[in-house]
């Protein structure tokens, strides 16, 4: 396993980070042991000129100050007292970032079975079950950089998504960015949030496996 750094997020659009994201491992430490799981849906967020963004028309506020951190940075907020998590993907001042949305679990299972009170896919597959399951419970960590932080991201080349689904953004309903294409996940894996079941793959969960 290669451990990403902040290069990874260097000189490359928000959105296709986004997609490049999906087969990476998310990982956080915990008292009681390691927890995290592959990637499998994103979002992107394009600050100043999109209007779903917490950051749409250069606002900046004590909340959202993270966003205009350097790359690498974590940017956790709150929302109907859910914890969500993105990171920052542009240099400092340019607040655009990835929502993390859904991991399919394959670190510490066990424990983030215990953190959700629920087993299976129903685990990690929307943005505030991915935190619970890895026992975010606080804003501590936000505004901290990665290397900085009890999480770290990690590739193997284990998993590559056989094919990359572009879609509109979950929950954005209002303004002309509403349509965009800008959430991204893994075809036909079974822990991407509301995949139909006539649509999930039991077999490879859409990854080529080296």
């Amino acid at each position: 396993m290669k451990e990403l750094t902040a290069d990874f997020f260097s000189g490359r659009p928000t959105e296709q980070i986004a997609k490049d994201l999906l087969g990476v491992t998310l990982t956080r430490k915990m008292d009681d042991g390691v927890v995290g799981g592959v990637i499998v849906e994103t979002e992107a967020y394009l600050g100043d000129q999109d209007t779903a963004a917490h950051a749409f028309g250069h606002r900046k506020s004590k909340a959202n100050a993270a966003l205009f951190s350097e790359p690498g940075a974590l940017y956790f907020y709150t929302m109907r007292g859910l914890i969500l998590m993105n990171l920052i993907c542009q240099p400092s001042g340019t607040p655009q970032g990835v929502l993390l949305r859904a991991l399919e679990p394959t670190v510490g299972t066990r424990l983030m079975e215990q953190n959700r009170h629920r087993t299976g896919i129903d685990v990690a597959n929307g943005p505030a079950k991915l935190t619970a399951a890895m026992g975010i419970d606080t804003l501590q960590y936000n505004d901290m950089l990665l290397s900085q932080s009890p999480f770290s991201l990690s590739i193997s080349g284990q998993y590559q998504p056989q094919q990359i689904v572009s879609a509109a953004r979950v929950g954005v309903s209002e303004g002309e960015w509403h349509d965009r294409q800008l959430r991204f996940y893994v075809e036909e894996n079974p822990f991407v949030s509301g995949m139909k079941k006539r649509e999930m793959n039991w077999d490879n969960h859409g990854w080529t496996k080296d």
